[in-house]
């Protein structure tokens, strides 16, 4: 089992979602987070004054899937998160060690 955690605006995240539930994904959390890459930040003028703004708002997706489903919900995050503009954000594969479902106990595979 895999976690696959994507860091994307916040733009997408709805595109996200529907191309997920479109492969057969029927769960995900979503974060709203902030954070600085390439991007460095922006200013911006609010009543005259100019403030500059270090980090950038974006939504942070975690799914956790079996591992014959990672290369295809990769895939399917970037396509769906692409703008080809700088911070578009970036997709992290990690091993889960160990799932358990807290209503039925289930553990593993059948606790995703």
């Amino acid at each position: 089992m895999k976690m696959v955690m994507a860091i994307i605006k916040p733009a997408r995240l709805d595109t996200v979602r529907e191309a997920l539930t479109g492969i057969g994904i029927q769960g995900l959390t979503v974060s709203e987070v902030s954070g600085f890459g390439r991007q460095k930040g922006h200013t911006e003028i609010y009543r005259g004054a100019e403030y500059a703004i270090n980090f950038v708002p974006k939504s942070k997706i975690e799914v956790a899937v079996n591992d014959d489903l990672v290369d295809s919900v990769v895939e399917t995050i970037a396509a769906a998160a692409k703008t080809d503009n700088i911070g578009d954000g970036k997709i992290f594969v990690m091993e889960l060690g160990h799932v358990v479902r807290i209503r039925t106990g289930e553990t593993g595979a059948e606790a995703l």
